[in-house]
């Protein structure tokens, strides 16, 4: 078994700062935990031993790994598992993947190092050794918002395709034909789905099946203004746009208002989530209201169900509509 020293030598760094870098430390470079995150993946290192070592007694301590601590969706998320926790004598550990599956698998092997009695999380997508071997040590587990395919997970979720299908409705409602989509990562559970109930669906409701209205980011600001730019590049003219999540749709909104002018005033606006500010944003954003902070609790309830010994099944949480339309606009 690979030990703390043969990261160090594979990462080219001093034990301390390995050392640092895998307790969390926030005194330690960027650079320092892309090498030693990669080292400890390469060799599989897991701190301090045996994951299985976690399970010896109870801590009423757990883990949450969330996406992005800066989205609004995933700090809510984070506010109400605490607060659940706390109510239910628990401590969180809380920790940012910053949609980055290198930064979530260092946090996995910390976690590994520390004395937790189960873990909550939101996956990163795709393959994850190091969140396997969690499993296979019999840490209870719980994902929220996103699923991995084919790992035997317990999850709390968004009804996506429910909300998708809201959003559809109320484009035909509006009279909608030429409509831009910005989706999510393909890689993500999330992505995946809203995109597949979007694509499947709209022909039903009127819209347009032309491909250059669709484009992909990655649920950040930027990407969402990339994307918008994109579609407009190609010289799509869309009367509305969805967004696949609340911070690609301010990203969104930058590119028409930069690329259209005050024309940009005139394309309805939807969102998968209801960030605060849609409220007052002009035009007004429509949205999916996607719970995060029941998603939270339920998340926590379903790991101490777990803790405790009790069974747990997968779980999805409904979904609303927000129409902030202007009656007849």
């Amino acid at each position: 078994m690979a030990t703390i020293k043969d990261v160090a030598a594979r990462a080219g760094l001093s034990v301390g700062t390995v050392s640092r870098v895998l307790s969390g430390s926030s005194k330690t470079s960027a650079d320092s935990r892309r090498r030693v995150f990669a080292a400890a993946g390469e060799l599989g290192y897991i701190a301090h031993g045996p994951a299985r070592s976690l399970r010896r007694s109870r801590t009423d301590v757990i883990g949450l790994l969330v996406s992005d601590i800066r989205n609004p969706f995933f700090s809510e998320l984070a506010h109400a598992a605490e607060r659940e926790a706390a109510g239910r004598g628990y401590t969180v550990l809380l920790a940012n993947a910053d949609e980055d599956p290198m930064q979530e698998a260092g946090y996995l092997r910390a976690f590994a190092g520390q004395r937790i009695d189960g873990l909550v999380l939101a996956p990163q997508g795709g393959d994850s050794p190091q969140l396997l071997k969690l499993r296979a040590s019999g840490l209870p587990l719980v994902l929220v918002d996103r699923t991995l395919d084919g790992v035997a997970i317990p999850s709390i979720t968004t009804d996506s395709a429910a909300g998708v299908r809201l959003v559809l409705d109320w484009l035909r409602a509006r009279g909608h034909h030429e409509v831009a989509y910005v989706g999510g990562p393909a890689s993500l559970s999330t992505g995946a789905e809203r995109r597949e109930s979007y694509l499947t669906g709209r022909a039903e409701v009127g819209l347009s099946l032309d491909p250059a209205l669709v484009d992909e980011g990655d649920f950040r600001v930027g990407s969402g203004a990339e994307a918008m730019r994109r579609i407009l590049g190609r010289g799509a003219r869309p009367t509305a746009v969805f967004a696949a999540d609340g911070l690609m749709t301010l990203g969104a909104i930058q590119a028409l208002r930069a690329e259209l002018g005050d024309a940009s005033y005139g394309v309805d606006l939807v969102a998968f989530d209801d960030l605060d500010w849609f409220s007052i944003a002009w035009p007004p954003i429509s949205a999916v209201r996607n719970d995060a902070a029941e998603i939270g609790r339920r998340g926590v309830a379903a790991l101490v169900d777990l803790i405790e010994g009790r069974q747990v099944s997968s779980q999805r949480v409904p979904v609303t509509f927000v129409d902030r339309a202007e009656p007849g606009a």
